[in-house]
């Protein structure tokens, strides 16, 4: 007996789709099969097995060592994991001890970059069956299915700002490995400023099509293709998918995307804001709304002649707006994005919302009538990992709508309303979040103090070192 049947993980759809994945593998000659799963900080980890131990691995699942779930941004454990428990309160996880990815295998695709290459998102358990607790994946699965017993499915849609440059020094010399390693040298592909400017676009469409092609040829649901405000800044939106899918879908994307520039001597970075003279910040605006499971109706549009937003659409976005603070650290998790937090930018700096209103938080669009209405949180930043920034929204949604909260006027001057600060600083956004007894509730103590001792670890690395603003500042004054 497998192990998806030994703990129950295996349905009439699974074996389907398992079927399925196998016909594609040997019909198209697939030589490799990459197995990942996307670790607490959204990035893509896992084993690459020829295709048919990939096969085997659909229902027996591909070791991978649980010091995956003790790493911070560079890499670096900040878990004790040879000690007891190995620094979680889980024997599980002493000792760099195994785990199992499970894939999905509805997530399957054939990599056209890649040759000869498909590619499977995992789950991570361990070998009783259970999920591991530190699994972002898992833990937005249950919020969903927590919605779906209120009678509602996740909608979202995707609008995602990044930067594209030309790699002049790849940085490949020993002496610039490390944790983290020296970066690329690169050079501009755009001067920006000319916002949507055909004259731009044309300038990086070369690039930009081998990006889109690969990007449709994997069937991710594409809708435009743009050059941002800032010098080689683009940006590019997506259809509305439901469920685990948006969440899938930013993953891909964001890996797919820097594989297939660095293949082609480009440098594509979903960082905030680069360390670039000129550079701009980048945002991720999350597009989001309810369906109804009985109706299939928008559950955010209005009936009412005037109200922008339903009952539940309402609810839901106070449940935002009074859970925001808290959330912060979820939508916008790395000391780098909080730079993107500025007055008059066209990013928030506050928990508020307005109608169709760039400088919100909650951008409010739609009306009665209209099955478009939805909620664009313009909070995030394209570095999120998109299971807690998704799990995050619905939770604080739900709390909203389960408690009728109101959300208040729309804010038409949103910066100088005279609602709550949105954190300055990740410090600040993790403290917040570290006090909060509503997400320590919705997604268990366990994970929040999980997650809070990641961040604070890699807060502690940045006050430790000196920065070139302190010795310009210091050096000779003093």
């Amino acid at each position: 007996m497998s192990f998806v049947e030994r703990h129950g993980l295996q349905t009439v759809e699974r074996r389907d789709a398992a079927r399925r994945v196998a016909e594609i593998v040997r019909s198209e000659k697939l030589e490799l099969v990459r197995l990942s799963f996307p670790d607490q900080h959204g990035i893509l980890r896992g084993k690459t097995l020829v295709a048919e131990e990939a096969l085997k691995a659909l229902d027996g699942g591909c070791t991978l060592s649980t010091t995956m779930f003790a790493k911070d941004t560079s890499h670096r454990s900040v878990f004790p994991v040879f000690t007891t428990n190995g620094g979680f309160g889980m024997p599980e996880m002493q000792g760099a001890a195994d785990a199992l990815m499970i894939p999905d295998p509805d997530s399957f695709r054939v990599l056209p970059w890649a040759e000869k290459t498909g590619w499977l998102l995992c789950d991570a358990h361990f070998h009783d069956g259970r999920p591991v607790p530190f699994a972002t994946r898992h833990l937005y699965r249950t919020v969903l299915q927590s919605l779906a017993a209120r009678g509602y499915e996740f909608m979202a849609g995707l609008e995602v700002e990044f930067h594209v440059f030309k790699v002049e020094d790849a940085h490949m010399r020993p002496a610039d490995a490390g944790q983290p390693g020296e970066p690329p040298a690169v050079s501009l592909l755009s001067h920006g400023y000319q916002y949507l400017t055909e004259q731009r676009f044309d300038q990086i469409a070369p690039v930009l099509d081998i990006v889109r092609r690969d990007i449709q040829a994997m069937g991710l649901p594409l809708r435009s293709v743009e050059v941002e405000f800032g010098p080689s800044q683009c940006e590019f939106t997506f259809q509305p998918t439901a469920g685990l899918l948006p969440a899938d879908l930013m993953v891909l994307f964001r890996s797919a995307v820097k594989q297939i520039c660095r293949r082609h001597g480009y440098h594509a970075t979903f960082m905030c804001r680069p360390r670039i003279p000129n550079v701009v910040s980048s945002g991720w605006h999350l597009h989001q709304s309810l369906v109804d499971r009985t109706t299939g109706t928008n559950a955010f549009m209005a009936d009412a002649p005037g109200a922008p937003l339903s009952a539940a659409g309402q609810g839901y976005l106070a449940g935002l707006l009074d859970h925001a603070r808290a959330a912060t650290v979820f939508s916008t998790p790395t000391i780098n994005g909080y730079k993107r937090y500025r007055s008059f930018s066209l990013a928030p700096d506050r928990a508020v919302w307005a109608r169709d209103n760039r400088g919100a938080m909650i951008r409010v669009l739609g009306g009665p009538g209209d099955p478009g209405t939805r909620l664009e949180n313009r909070v995030g930043e394209p570095a999120a990992n998109p299971y807690l920034y998704m799990a995050s929204q619905v939770l604080a949604g739900m709390d909203g709508m389960a408690r009728a909260l109101d959300p208040g006027p729309s804010a038409d001057v949103p910066y100088e309303a005279d609602r709550p600060l949105l954190p300055r600083t990740l410090q600040e956004a993790v403290a917040a979040l570290d006090a909060d007894t509503f997400f320590r509730s919705a997604m268990g103590d366990t994970f929040v103090d999980y997650y809070v001792h990641i961040k604070t670890a890699e807060i502690a690395r940045f006050q430790a070192e000196v920065t070139d603003w302190e010795h310009r500042e210091y050096f000779e004054i003093f």
